[in-house]
């Protein structure tokens, strides 16, 4: 039940962080984090993040023993993301100012603090499954 649970809060997840990179498009993300190759080099990173995600996905739904790597690290993300940007926007920059964007970065916030709670969850259940 909740191996089932966390596939559906990944993926929850995944989407608003997909959708954070595209907001991020929007937002010429790369010259706040000085990406070399401007938009060339942002979206040739993402083909590598991106996979990183959707494989994560995949491997959650099939409860492989990599999964919950998968959910933690993509749970990091998103605590990542927003905090980077709420201390840019708190140092004055107008990026992600748009009440979408912020609404965005507090659903991250929300979903990955729910997601590696739940992860935790699922290895203590599981490792006491092995252990009993």
């Amino acid at each position: 039940m909740l191996s089932h649970l966390l596939f559906w809060i990944y993926l929850l997840n995944a989407v608003t962080l997909i959708v954070h990179e595209i907001d991020s498009a929007f937002w010429r993300e790369w010259e706040l984090f000085r990406i070399p190759g401007g938009v060339t080099g942002f979206l040739v990173l993402h083909f590598p993040l991106l996979t990183f995600v959707l494989y994560g996905m995949v491997r959650v739904r099939e409860g492989a023993s990599s999964a919950p790597f998968f959910a933690l690290v993509l749970g990091g993300a998103g605590l990542f993301a927003f905090f980077i940007h709420f201390w840019f926007i708190r140092r004055g920059r107008r990026e992600f100012t748009s009440p979408i964007s912020r609404f965005i970065l507090r659903t991250t916030l929300s979903l990955s603090l729910i997601q590696i709670a739940l992860t935790v969850l699922v290895m203590v259940s599981s490792r006491g499954e092995a252990l009993g």
